[in-house]
């Protein structure tokens, strides 16, 4: 079920999320309606629980629909407990976020990411993700540690601007 998504200055959005200790029907659901969320979001590639209420370490992540990144992509991932082992090199992008629709900016963040995370059955699994797909992937857990993108930005006067109206 497509939820609804808690905007910046909630107060949910800057606090660390708890870890999944139990592997049942709650997780499998907060999964789908994640999914049903990111989906309904024009050019969304990823949504984490608490953008929309839900304070656990539980993130989607799929940038294969994306018009320009989606060859390189992986896949889908329902990403449970969710954390970063290794980072590799740097990139500067531009980022938006559902929970701050009016805005975007330029962070930077590791080229290359490996991730730890869980399945919903509770498989630990490990992933290597490059370019965009690991920016993804580092935004969305950022939000279980309760960082906004903003938080990243070097310079709020030149590095934020308004998202252009489609």
């Amino acid at each position: 079920m497509q939820r609804e998504i808690v905007l910046v200055p909630d107060p949910r959005l800057s606090t660390p999320c708890a870890s999944v200790e139990n592997f049942g029907e709650e997780v499998r659901q907060l999964v789908e309606d994640l999914t049903d969320t990111m989906r309904a979001g024009v050019g969304s590639v990823g949504v984490a629980a608490p953008q929309i209420g839900e304070m656990w370490r539980v993130a989607v992540v799929d940038t294969s629909n994306h018009r320009k990144f989606g060859p390189a992509s992986q896949g889908f991932f329902a990403l449970i407990n969710p954390k970063i082992t290794t980072r590799e090199g740097e990139r500067e992008g531009r980022e938006g976020c559902m929970s701050l629709p009016d805005f975007t900016a330029n962070v930077r963040r590791a080229q290359t990411v490996t991730v730890q995370y869980q399945t919903v059955e509770g498989e630990v699994k490990t992933v290597v993700c490059t370019d965009f797909e690991a920016v993804a992937m580092q935004h969305e857990i950022d939000h279980l540690d309760g960082i906004l993108f903003l938080d990243r930005v070097s310079n709020l006067q030149t590095d934020v601007f308004p998202r252009k109206k489609k």
